[in-house]
């Protein structure tokens, strides 16, 4: 059977790990990779868009990547329970136009036992930024561990 450790029930410290985790896979912009985060039957809610099940969690990825180009993502932990973690986030981004955003928000994820994410509540928010004040810059996909975290930003 498919596991995605850390499993549940989730501590602090395993609670995090998830976090990074899921912010590495979305930083990759590969919705593949990011796919075998969740279940197969995996069920969102992202702003007024619903998404069931893994596959279309990959046509979402994609349509959503084509979209939001320079992709950037910082998530932070914002409390957990035994299979649940609620997280907020910021990412930067620009459309073909080379116009920026900033996009704030919160998820609510709930994990089955094998640690495979169940349901995904996404609230988003996009505030057009100039690109001069951008603020997470880094090399490759996966933002290095001495870059400021969320909440060093005061966002």
């Amino acid at each position: 059977m498919e596991t995605r450790p850390p499993l549940p029930p989730f501590n602090e410290e395993s609670a995090r790990q998830k976090v990074r985790l899921a912010e590495d896979a979305w930083n990759s912009c590969d919705p593949e990779r990011v796919s075998l985060v969740y279940s197969t039957d995996t069920h969102w809610r992202n702003r007024a868009e619903f998404v069931d099940g893994r596959a279309d969690v990959v046509k979402f990825l994609q349509r959503k990547w084509q979209k939001e180009l320079d992709y950037r993502l910082i998530k932070e932990l914002w409390a957990y329970s035994e299979n649940r973690i609620a997280v907020r986030f910021a990412y930067e981004w620009h459309d073909d136009s080379g116009h920026w955003y900033r996009s704030y928000g919160n998820e609510n994820w709930e994990f089955n036992a094998q640690g495979l994410m169940v349901n995904r509540h996404a609230c988003i928010n996009d505030c057009p930024i100039k690109e001069q004040d951008r603020r997470f810059f880094w090399e490759g996909a996966r933002r290095p561990d001495d870059h400021p975290e969320l909440s060093e930003f005061g966002f």
